[in-house]
């Protein structure tokens, strides 16, 4: 049953005992803890405590995070969900004894003698909030949800799990914080998370998950969650070893970049794939054709091989020349040290200063036939010596990987000796600068061309690794991309988040198994969401008709929403009648995305502007009182409003290369709408959407 209070405060329904008046003192209470808990830390002296200043420092720095984990944002419920269990968890039940009560909430709450008062929605206990069915009721016989406006608690709703006689029914209030109109940034979802999202999210921090879902499935929250919650069940281990997110481009990382400091977690880095390999400036771009060849996984062994070429065997001895004694070390011997460390298949880099330290060891097994007794000091002023430096120098020369990736894309002879057998003559073409470059510095390099770099510098020197990372919108990453993530994580493990039907580029990924395969995380999981708890059933209906012509073989999003949304096609006689659209669904409540090819973004802003409606790009954050955002085609990915009017469907897709990809660019475009979705057009609708 669900009993509510209006915003006046008078009761709709009461019981005769007024819970509600009971879980708003709790809440209140709860409130008054979480502030004690917060001037506790404030109030730490730490001034006698710390050896130095850089402890101090770093204890500083901790309680400051500590404070602002601990802020009650107003605005934000403390607890959305109350379990009573039939007994004490994980004991058995004594004639006559009562369960336990908790409160679920974003965080942990005590009180003044350590009792919690709420629940941290990751902990053990609070599990059967997402799990516990009537069929498999967990111990838990009651199941309480709370509605929410702003931060006042208005009402509540029942689940009496362990009671067989009532009937199972659809919670009215999780379907309302479903969809209930957004303003502003992509927010959490730990009062709504299902079963079978739950389950990804307590998924273990030693394996890798990879997540396919469709549009509106939550893949992105969980995601996010699942980060969350290895922070709170790994916390020490994740602190020293680091996590990161990784998003498609800047817009989306400020869609996102609330929702993880909301559950307390503060210390999560955000990226881009381009931030990673940020080792140039990017100043050009590739066509199609250069950027598939470029972000194969094929230019890697082209690089290994580029790269290892600059060693060569030696010739001569090395004599090093100690007081008045001189040490001689043969050519063949050097030989049988540079091929052992090539067998070893250790890192360019790592050979290059293992290189000196072997030679010397060779000096020092003499030195002691001779009778006499070196020690490590020894060793290391024999590595120093001008004569081992010198070998060393010609046999293993330092590189610098921009510029033998500067050299492989200006030299046509260079890259035809390292990538004979590898690529084609026309691949070779397809990635050669037409206009070579005189230096890294003046080169206009391409986002695939720092990949590649990254790719060598890896080669040189092993990149550091993570403890976690979480890469959203992966389908859309080349093998060379992948591989550039993988090596944040080769010692840590990954959440793969993505929608092989929205792939938009043109090397998107044909598998999730290859992708993995790139990632060097073969082992991966893949599991796979097909609920749809955003987007509209109408909406993603309508979408769907694309499926077979973009992921055959896919199964389509099935909307569980219970409202239906609102959904038109539209024909219209100009930008005029698009500007109109846009003011109609600005009457309703919640944000709206106008969503247009790229190149008809300048049109329609004019547009706007002309008719007096204020608009944001994407990535800026929206208020009551700009609530319409414009969205290039291209950057809609990964966003969503409540309501979307969408431009000339067919524009979108010619402003993709091929009509698969343009069709795969216009089923993102169409699945962006929470509440309802307007299509307009004056040319003819893709023929795939009839």
């Amino acid at each position: 049953m669900l009993f509510s209070r209006s915003s006046g405060g008078t009761p709709l329904s009461t019981p005769v005992d007024d819970p509600l008046s009971r879980e708003r003192s709790h809440l209140a209470a709860s409130r008054s803890a979480l502030r004690a808990m917060r001037e506790d830390v404030e109030a730490l002296d730490i001034s006698d405590v710390t050896a130095n200043w850089v402890n101090a420092e770093a204890l500083a720095h901790q309680i400051e995070e500590r404070i602002k984990a601990l802020a009650d944002l107003s605005d934000t419920p403390l607890f959305f969900g109350r379990l009573d269990y039939l007994r004490a968890p994980g004991a058995e039940q004594a004639e006559g004894a009562e369960g336990e009560r908790f409160y679920i909430g974003r965080r942990h709450v005590h009180d003044h003698d350590g009792d919690p008062m709420v629940i941290d929605w990751r902990a053990p206990v609070s599990q059967p909030f997402y799990r516990a069915s009537k069929k498999n009721p967990m111990d838990i016989a009651l199941r309480r949800r709370f509605g929410y406006t702003g931060g006042d608690l208005t009402a509540y709703e029942d689940e009496h799990l362990s009671d067989p006689a009532e009937a199972a029914k659809t919670s009215r209030l999780l379907q309302q914080e479903i969809e209930r109109p957004r303003v502003g940034p992509m927010r959490d979802i730990v009062a709504t998370i299902q079963p079978e999202q739950d389950e990804i999210v307590r998924s273990g921090l030693s394996g890798t998950v990879c997540v396919q879902g469709g549009p509106g499935t939550g893949k992105t929250a969980v995601g996010l969650h699942r980060v969350a919650y290895l922070l709170y069940a790994h916390r020490e281990r994740l602190a020293r070893t680091g996590t990161l997110v990784i998003g498609p481009n800047r817009s989306f990382l400020h869609y996102i970049e609330q929702v993880l400091p909301a559950l307390g977690e503060l210390t999560v880095q955000q990226a881009t794939v381009e931030d990673l390999v940020a080792h140039v400036e990017i100043k050009g771009t590739d066509d199609a054709t250069a950027a598939v060849v470029k972000g194969d996984a094929r230019m890697a062994r082209v690089l290994r091989r580029a790269l290892y070429a600059h060693v060569t065997m030696p010739t001569e001895p090395v004599v090093v020349v100690r007081g008045s004694r001189r040490w001689r070390v043969a050519a063949y011997e050097l030989e049988e040290i540079v091929r052992e460390l090539l067998d070893r298949g250790i890192r360019y880099g790592a050979a290059r200063e293992a290189l000196p330290q072997r030679i010397a060891h060779v000096v020092l097994v003499q030195m002691e036939r001779s009778g006499e007794a070196p020690d490590d000091r020894v060793q290391d002023a024999v590595a120093r010596n001008s004569a081992v430096k010198a070998a060393v120098k010609a046999v293993w020369p330092a590189v610098d990987p921009a510029k033998l990736v500067l050299r492989l894309l200006s030299d046509a002879d260079f890259l035809a000796e390292h990538a004979a057998g590898i690529l084609d003559e026309e691949e070779q073409k397809a990635v050669l600068w037409a206009k070579p470059a005189r230096s890294v510095k003046s080169a206009k390099w391409s986002a695939a061309d720092a990949v590649l770099i990254d790719e060598a510098t890896d080669l040189i020197q092993r990149t550091h690794s993570l403890g976690h990372v979480v890469l959203d919108e992966a389908q859309d990453l080349s093998p060379m991309q992948y591989r550039a993530v993988g090596r944040r994580c080769t010692t840590g493990s990954a959440t793969v988040l993505g929608d092989l039907a929205q792939g938009t580029t043109p090397w998107a990924t044909r598998s999730w198994q290859e992708a993995l395969a790139h990632l060097g995380k073969r082992d991966a999981v893949i599991e796979e969401l097909t609920a749809g708890f955003r987007v509209p059933t109408d909406v993603i209906t309508y979408a769907s008709r694309l499926l077979p012509h973009i992921a055959p073989g896919l199964t389509p999003v099935v909307s569980i929403r219970e409202n239906p949304g609102h959904f038109e096609v539209r024909s219209v006689a100009g930008t005029t009648d698009v500007v109109d659209a846009c003011r109609e669904s600005l009457r309703n409540e919640g944000s709206t995305g106008l969503i247009a090819a790229d190149a008809r973004v300048p049109e329609l802003a004019a547009a706007l502007t002309e008719a007096g409606i204020p608009y944001l790009g994407p990535g800026e954050e929206t208020t009551q009182e700009t609530r319409l955002t414009l969205v290039p085609a291209s950057l809609a990915k990964g966003l969503e409003y409540d309501y979307v009017v969408l431009d000339e469907p067919r524009a979108v897709v010619d402003g993709e290369p091929d009509e698969r990809t343009g069709l795969r660019r216009l089923y993102v475009a169409l699945t962006r709408a929470v509440s309802g979705l307007t299509v307009t057009h004056a040319a003819p609708l893709p023929p795939q959407l009839a």
